[in-house]
């Protein structure tokens, strides 16, 4: 199903207490077999070198200087196993969050952990690329922190979570202000190579059940987000979550996913998808093959018309982020369209004249094709 939706990637951590079960003694079929999988859908892995060990300072973060060497061993470790797989590596997960860092985040112990981790990779995986530090949402004073001690040396790309429950079309600032940082950083205490590192959305996504949400809102959003980041030059973007975490209708973090709870073996799909599956789908199929070019001026700050190209021909992806549906005109644009809807289905297509493309848009995005 994921392959069907059109994906090409995903997350998941890689679990320091479940790949060493005793002290220098590693076991990584769980992940052989989840990369014989994932290898047979043509899907490429990003995995999470994350969390603590119970042989090493009782299960916390790798805090000591005895537990981050047995941490930074296993990662060398994992690395070497699986080189030339074509998996990124990212570096703990959420480490500014007291969830994922208890008792409280701690920047420095970070720091620490990273730098170990960045000076042993560079020395004995130096091919296999390595991310960090997939902040709970865009973090700038842990990021400015990490970059100040020189991780971007050690980094192929920086990951970040920009959840919100706002419009996503507003991370764009926080995209500029993150890059603006990066390059500060990579040109005072960076190598050459690293002047191009990107920006990875590494986890982001919105609850069906949050205040004013429900799944056809969560689709949109979906797609909005998707578009947002292609349009802010973000490579790689992984929605949270693949499959809703439970079917408590007043439990938030039940209902990230992208298909709902309940596992039907043996059936096709095995899932129930949601409309949000079927966004994605839209989504990815419809941007397959193209690459984006730029967003058009239509007049109003929250209007947003991309333009894709695929050698000759071009496609457009249409939307506003205000709540009034509304008519646009997309100047130097002609000729007949088809129109689809966010969702696959079918929408109403616009009006070609001498002052360009005239459309209806609204807060659910609308994809053209070039009738040929």
């Amino acid at each position: 199903m994921i392959a069907d939706a059109g994906f090409r990637w995903v997350r998941m951590d890689f679990k320091w207490d479940l790949t060493e079960p005793e002290r220098g003694r590693y076991d990584f079929s769980p992940y052989e077999r989840l990369m014989k999988a994932l290898d047979e859908q043509g899907i490429r892995a990003l995995f999470i070198l994350d969390y603590g060990n119970p042989l090493y300072d009782k299960g916390a973060p790798p805090r000591s200087e005895a537990a981050r060497r047995a941490f930074t061993r296993w990662a060398v470790a994992v690395a070497k196993h699986f080189s030339g797989r074509g998996i990124i590596w990212e570096l703990y997960n959420e480490p500014n969050h007291q969830l994922f860092w208890p008792p409280k985040p701690n920047v420095n112990e970070y720091i620490a952990l990273a730098q170990m981790v960045g000076r042993a990779w560079q020395a004995e995986v130096p091919n296999e690329m390595l991310v960090g530090p997939a902040t709970s949402g865009i973090d700038s004073d842990f990021l400015e922190a990490c970059f100040k001690a020189g991780l971007l040396n050690y980094w192929s790309g920086v990951s970040v979570h920009p959840y919100r429950q706002t419009s996503p079309e507003s991370v764009a600032d926080e995209y500029c202000v993150l890059r603006h940082a990066v390059s500060r950083y990579r040109t005072a205490n960076v190598s050459e190579s690293t002047r191009d590192l990107p920006i990875i959305s590494g986890e982001w996504g919105y609850s069906s059940v949050w205040r004013g949400m429900n799944e056809q809102i969560q689709g949109e959003l979906l797609a909005r987000q998707f578009l947002t980041n292609i349009a802010n030059g973000i490579p790689i973007s992984i929605w949270y979550d693949w499959r809703d975490d439970g079917a408590d209708s007043r439990e938030p973090e039940h209902h990230f996913g992208l298909v709902r709870h309940r596992h039907y073996p043996g059936r096709m799909p095995t899932y129930d998808p949601k409309p949000a599956y079927q966004a994605a789908r839209t989504l990815n199929t419809f941007l397959n093959g193209f690459v984006f070019e730029r967003r058009i001026g239509v007049g109003g700050v929250g209007d947003y018309v991309l333009l894709f190209k695929s050698g000759s021909d071009y496609r457009i992806a249409a939307w506003t982020s205000s709540p009034v549906p509304h008519r646009v005109t997309v100047p130097g644009i002609t000729g007949p369209f088809l129109a689809t809807r966010f969702s696959g289905e079918g929408g109403r297509e616009p009006i070609s004249n001498a002052q360009g493309l005239t459309l209806d848009i609204s807060s659910a995005p609308i994809y053209l094709t070039r009738r040929r």
